[in-house]
């Protein structure tokens, strides 16, 4: 079952109280929440992948955290990134190691 997520609010309720909504409500409350149609740890491995692709790595570290809590192994975030080192570029998957490194250790 996903982690109820209010980073949003945590973060950004006093500056953009409606995109914290938008953020903890309906992408983690809702889509996230769908668990019948996928898991949270396939949702993971795809907002990971995302995320990397795009070299957005301050969000991508966060969700490498979710994606550890939500049952995603060491060796399948190696392999994530090895594969997407072809597809989405050699440095983008150095800085990704680095993070996935750091929190995969700790």
């Amino acid at each position: 079952m996903a982690q109820k997520q209010t980073a949003g609010r945590d973060q950004l309720w006093d500056f953009a109280p409606k995109f914290a909504e938008l953020n903890d409500d309906v992408l983690f409350g809702e889509v996230w929440a769908r668990e019948e149609q996928m898991s949270a740890r396939d949702r993971s491995l795809i907002t990971v992948s995302a995320l990397m692709a795009q070299g957005l790595f301050p969000q991508l570290e966060a969700h490498m955290r979710i994606a550890k809590t939500n049952g995603v192994t060491k060796d399948e975030m190696v392999e994530l990134i090895t594969h997407l080192a072809f597809y989405a570029g050699w440095p983008k998957a150095w800085s990704a190691f680095g993070l996935a490194k750091k929190i995969y250790t700790e």
